[in-house]
C-alpha cells in the first residue's frame, strides 16, 4: 500500500488539480510536512485541528499531517462558537491550521489527551443528533474504501468532481480516490455549479456525489439535468432519497449509483450501479468487495434473504472507534438502521430502528410516509416524525415546506388516501420555510421536535 508522500512525489509532474493550481499544492505539503517532522522529532506529534477553508490548503495540510504520522482533526470552518467551544474541549489540539483559532489558549501544558492509534484521523460525525463526535480512522480504512470502490467499478484511476465538504467523509472519500489512483479531482462550490459556473471537464469520465437536496435542486434546471446526464456515475447518499425524484432522474436518463454508507464505514459499502438504476432497480445495490454486510434478529442470529432486521456490517474500511476511545477486538459494527438482503444479495434499507414512531401498537417508518407525501408533488421538503401523545402512543406529524403559499394540509391528506392506510397519514401537519438540514442533508430531528412541540404548545393555547 502507497504512503501519502509515495503518492504526492507520483503526482508532483501531473496537473491533476482541476480549477486550481496543482504545483500550489505540492509545494504547501512538501513544506508542512517538513515543518512538522521537526516537531515530532521532539516527542510526540502534535495533534492537529484542521480547519482550513481553502480546498487547497487543506487538501494540502491534511497529506501533509498524514505524512507526518500526525493525529488530524477534520473540522468545519462555519461552526459556531458552541460547537468549537465543544470540540477543543474534546481535542485539546496543539496545533490550529485554519479558523478561528486567535481566540483559543494552545499547547502542550493543558493537553492530557493521547491519541492510542497512531497516524489517526478523525472525521467528524454528528449524524442527526447535532452532537459533534470524531469516528477513528487510518490511511489503511481509508485506502481499504478506495481499493473495494475501484475494485467494484473496475477502475484503475478514478476521476471525482467534488461539490461536497472536503471536512466530511463524502468529500474527503472522493479526494482520497483520485488522489491514490492518479485520477484528477475537480472541485467547486455547489452554488458556483447551481448558478451554472461549470469547469470544463469531460463529463464521461468523472464521478460526482450528490445528496438527494442537491440531485432535486439540479433536477429543476434543464440545462444542469442535461449536463448532470453526461457523467459517468452520478452516487447519490448522504440521506434517503425518496421515490419521485429517483424517478425523475431515471427519467432523465442520470446515471444514478444511490448508495449506502456512513462516516464510521469509510463512504459507502453498497452501490447501485447505474445501469441496474436506469433498468429499473431499486436499492442500495450490491456490497462493495471490501465488505461484508449481514441483517440480524434482535437476537443476533443472521436472517435470511428478504427478511428484515438490524444491519451488521463487517468491512476492512470500519472506524476504530470514536475519540478518544478506539475499539478492541471489534470487528462488527451494528448500525441503527433496518433492511434486508434480496436473493441478488442487494441491500434494502427500510428506515432507521431510532426513527421508528409507534402510534396505536403500529410500527411505522417515516421514509415510507415522506415518500408517499414527497409523490403528491405538493411539497418542496418533508419530515415525518412522533410526538408524545396519550391516545395514540405517539402521534403522526408531518412537518413540511408547501411548494405553494395556497397548499393545505387537507389538500395532501386528500391525495394520500389512495397511497397510504389511514393510521399511516400524518395526524398534525406544520408548514415551515425551511427545514434544519446539514450540508449532507441530513434532517436534525431533535430540532424538529422542538419545532413541533411549539407549534402545537401554541395551537391549543
Amino acid at each position: 500500500m502507497e504512503r501519502p508522500l509515495d503518492c504526492l512525489n507520483k503526482l508532483t509532474q501531473d496537473d491533476w488539480l482541476i480549477g486550481y493550481n496543482s504545483h500550489q499544492f505540492n509545494q504547501i505539503a512538501q513544506e508542512l510536512y517538513l515543518e512538522l517532522t521537526q516537531l515530532s522529532a521532539c516527542g510526540t506529534p502534535p495533534k492537529i485541528i484542521l480547519a482550513e477553508r481553502e480546498p487547497i490548503r487543506f487538501l494540502a495540510s491534511f497529506i501533509a499531517a498524514c505524512a507526518a504520522n500526525c493525529p488530524v482533526f477534520l473540522c468545519n470552518p462555519d461552526w459556531g462558537t458552541q460547537e468549537w467551544q465543544q470540540v477543543f474541549d474534546l481535542v485539546q489540539p496543539d496545533i490550529i491550521l485554519g479558523m478561528g483559532h486567535e481566540a483559543w489558549g494552545m499547547g502542550h501544558e493543558n493537553n492530557n489527551i493521547q491519541c492510542t492509534i497512531s497516524n489517526s484521523i478523525m472525521i467528524t460525525t454528528g449524524g442527526s443528533s447535532g452532537e459533534i463526535k470524531f469516528a477513528i480512522h487510518t490511511w489503511e480504512t481509508l485506502i481499504a474504501s478506495v481499493q473495494g470502490f475501484t475494485e467494484y467499478f473496475q477502475l484503475i484511476q478514478v476521476n471525482s468532481f467534488c461539490v461536497l465538504p472536503l471536512y466530511h467523509v463524502s468529500g474527503l472519500m472522493q479526494f482520497m480516490r483520485s488522489f491514490t489512483t492518479g485520477g484528477k479531482l475537480a472541485i467547486l462550490p455547489f452554488k458556483a455549479v447551481e448558478s451554472s459556473q461549470i469547469l470544463n471537464i469531460k463529463q464521461s469520465e468523472f464521478f460526482i456525489s450528490l445528496v438527494p437536496t442537491q440531485l432535486q435542486r439540479l433536477l429543476q434546471n434543464p440545462e444542469l439535468t442535461e449536463w448532470l446526464s453526461q457523467f459517468n456515475t452520478v452516487l447519490l447518499g448522504g440521506a434517503p432519497a425518496w421515490n419521485e425524484l429517483l424517478e425523475k432522474a431515471r427519467f432523465n436518463r442520470i446515471r444514478l449509483a444511490p448508495t449506502y454508507g456512513m462516516t464510521e464505514t469509510a463512504s459507502q459499502i453498497a452501490t447501485l450501479k447505474p445501469d441496474d438504476f436506469l433498468g429499473g432497480k431499486i436499492s442500495s445495490g450490491q456490497i462493495l468487495p471490501h465488505a461484508k454486510v449481514t441483517i440480524r434478529n434482535q437476537q443476533g442470529e443472521i436472517l435470511n434473504f428478504n427478511q428484515i432486521g438490524n444491519i451488521t456490517i463487517h468491512a476492512q474500511s470500519l472506524a476504530l472507534g470514536y475519540y478518544p476511545k478506539n475499539r478492541e477486538n471489534q470487528t462488527d459494527f451494528q448500525v441503527d438502521d433496518l433492511g434486508f438482503l434480496d436473493e441478488q444479495g442487494h441491500l434494502n434499507i427500510v428506515g432507521r430502528n431510532s426513527d421508528k414512531i409507534i402510534t396505536g401498537g403500529e410500527n411505522i417508518y417515516p421514509a415510507e410516509i415522506e415518500s408517499a407525501i414527497q409523490s403528491t408533488q405538493m411539497v418542496a421538503d418533508i419530515c415525518v416524525i412522533g410526538i408524545p401523545d396519550k391516545q395514540w402512543g405517539q402521534a403522526l406529524t408531518a412537518i413540511y415546506i408547501p411548494k405553494k403559499s395556497d397548499i393545505s394540509a387537507l389538500k395532501i391528506q386528500t391525495l394520500l388516501k389512495d397511497k397510504l392506510s389511514k393510521f399511516k397519514i400524518p395526524k398534525y401537519w406544520i408548514p415551515q420555510q425551511n427545514l434544519p438540514r446539514n450540508s449532507q442533508g441530513k434532517i436534525n430531528r431533535q430540532q424538529l421536535q422542538q419545532i413541533a412541540t411549539e407549534f402545537l404548545q401554541n395551537s391549543i393555547t
